[in-house]
């Protein structure tokens, strides 16, 4: 790398082209400039090498090699951007600490556990309020359309058509928009909430669809603190790889039961995916394939259709 140019102004230099582009790498800028600073504290001049590249890699606190893994993920482009102006720029290999991915299994929620997690809503405080009507109808939402939590808490009224049974997710995850019809029950838990929104004369403030009281907008922040309280308050126990149950795990459960669906109605369901892909807002189909759990009814719908298919023979 030119003597001249620090990895700190190179690095400034690469977010914006991608920027430009685009890409909004809030996460991967920052790991980025945490890169540029321990260079600094290494002291560490000129080119970047796979040498300074493995000492940032192997320097987190938790020393975990899958972190390590995603460092290196994480400096491959910016190294290739830096090597246009730098032919010395060594570039480290992919797997240098093995694979940067690892899928943790959800918990997938059953219908049940949904269930009882509407009726909880009822309980937060302050009692009767907007809070635990929002988040009865925000976790509702999830579990029968699959957005994102944060595309849910960012819906504005303009947003919600119930008319046409639609709503209009802007600027998603990637800068994606797309449209969301809902099935007609979905609307109607939607009309009934607005009614209890609107009787609230705080809640015209604000161009939010979702409100807590007070007429503050529901967060993102604010719905996951109240999800963990009710789960503390259910005494949920992980059927997963996380510690507990995660609001997230509502949008994984609804690709699972859908799949569950389509294998009980005898459906194509590698042609059913596409559209599923594209509704759930997922910008490629493995990314959609990725959501699959194998939960014990999956796998007995796969365990009869292999019966059906081959007799049962060994």
């Amino acid at each position: 790398m030119n003597p001249h140019i620090s990895i700190a102004a190179r690095i400034a230099d690469y977010l914006a082209v991608r920027r430009r582009a685009g890409f909004k790498l809030e996460v991967e800028g920052e790991q980025l400039r945490r890169f540029a600073r321990f260079a600094e504290q290494v002291d560490h001049h000129g080119t970047l090498t796979i040498r300074l590249a493995v000492q940032w890699a192997s320097s987190s606190k938790c020393g975990r090699q899958l972190t390590a893994a995603r460092r290196i993920e994480l400096l491959r482009p910016f190294a290739s951007y830096c090597r246009q102006f730098d032919p010395a720029t060594e570039i480290p290999p992919r797997r240098l600490f093995g694979g940067a991915h690892r899928r943790l299994t959800p918990h997938i929620f059953t219908d049940h556990e949904v269930t009882d997690l509407l009726a909880a809503c009822d309980q937060l405080y302050p009692p009767g309020g907007l809070r635990g009507a929002s988040c009865k109808t925000i976790f509702g939402l999830i579990a029968a359309t699959g957005l994102r939590i944060s595309e849910a808490t960012a819906l504005t009224r303009s947003d919600v058509t119930l008319e046409q049974r639609l709503l209009h997710i802007r600027c998603a995850k990637f800068g994606k928009s797309r449209w969301v019809p809902m099935h007609p029950t979905t609307a109607d838990a939607l009309r009934r909430y607005v009614i209890d929104r609107d009787r609230d004369p705080l809640a015209g403030n604000t161009n939010a669809f979702f409100v807590f009281d007070y007429g503050r907008p529901a967060s993102t922040r604010s719905v996951e603190y109240a999800f963990k309280i009710l789960r503390a308050a259910l005494k949920w126990h992980a059927r997963g790889d996380h510690p507990a149950p995660r609001v997230h795990d509502l949008r994984h459960s609804f690709v699972c039961h859908r799949l569950e669906d389509w294998y009980a109605r005898g459906l194509d369901v590698d042609r059913s995916i596409l559209a599923l892909s594209t509704y759930i807002g997922h910008v490629k189909v493995t990314d959609t394939y990725w959501y699959e759990t194998a939960t014990p009814e999956l796998l007995a719908i796969a365990a009869k259709r292999f019966v059906r298919r081959h007799g049962g023979a060994s």
